[in-house]
């Protein structure tokens, strides 16, 4: 019997390669990207597959048609960022870009925030269990730089925040969580790697966990904005001027 491996029969993705090529930046909104005819020749693929999988980014947003002209980037606000196809990209290919992380980044400084409040008021004690095991997980594999052990800490630190989001008990915040997990992977993975000081990071993480678990509002909320400061600390990002809540007047503590 033949030990020779069957060819690859599977074609290549064009909206795959044109994804990278976006949301790494090569092309940006604006832009148009190459057109159907060299597409199909530089991947030896026809013109009807070439259309199909542009298709697939002009559905979620990123591209337009433009009769006789070609397909254009659409700008950023026009992305559907949320559809699972767009934020499984977005993980893949768009750490290189810093506008991208800017906008994931100023969602998360304007709504978590008000998530982690809510939890405060919310969180059960099957939830609080949740969100200390992610916490703990986190410290032991504090050190884990680019290997398995720092892999480990970014799921960690992930399913805290993903607990967080839990703990409020709202259906609609629960499901977001899963949708942006991949876009809140993508800022962690990447701060974790480039922070300076990862045991102060781990404090304000402990910080946001026990103003939860002392049921505080108002300290959960700043707390989480003070995590989500150092989050665009260790990415060199500016966090922006209109953070929504920035100036918040939030009532005090109910003793």
């Amino acid at each position: 019997m033949s030990t020779r491996s069957r060819p690859d029969t599977v074609r290549p993705s064009i909206a795959d390669h044109l994804a990278r090529e976006i949301f790494s930046g090569r092309y940006q909104p604006g832009d148009f990207v190459p057109k159907e005819v060299d597409l199909a020749e530089r991947f030896a693929i026809n013109r009807s597959a070439v259309r199909s999988d542009l298709r697939q980014l002009v559905d979620v947003g990123i591209i337009e048609r433009i009769s006789g002209h070609g397909s254009k980037v659409r700008e950023y606000d026009a992305w559907n960022i949320l559809d699972p196809l767009v934020t499984d990209w977005m993980t893949r290919y768009a750490t290189p870009n810093p506008e991208i992380q800017r906008e994931i980044l100023a969602f998360r400084l304007d709504v978590e925030p008000y998530v982690a409040m809510t939890a405060a008021r919310r969180a059960t004690a099957r939830d609080l269990v949740a969100i200390e095991e992610a916490f703990e997980g986190m410290g032991q594999n504090l050190h884990g730089g680019n290997g398995e052990a720092g892999r480990l800490h970014s799921d960690y630190d992930v399913a805290f925040h993903v607990a967080i989001y839990k703990a409020t008990h709202n259906i609609v915040w629960a499901q977001l969580s899963h949708i942006l997990r991949p876009s809140i992977y993508m800022l962690i993975e990447k701060s974790n790697v480039s922070a300076s000081d990862p045991e102060e990071s781990l404090e304000r993480h402990r910080q946001l966990m026990e103003c939860i678990r002392a049921r505080r509002p108002r300290e959960a909320f700043l707390a989480a904005q003070a995590v989500l400061a150092g989050t665009a600390d260790a990415l060199g990002i500016p966090p922006g001027d209109a953070i929504l809540g920035s100036q918040l007047d939030l009532p005090p503590t109910q003793a």
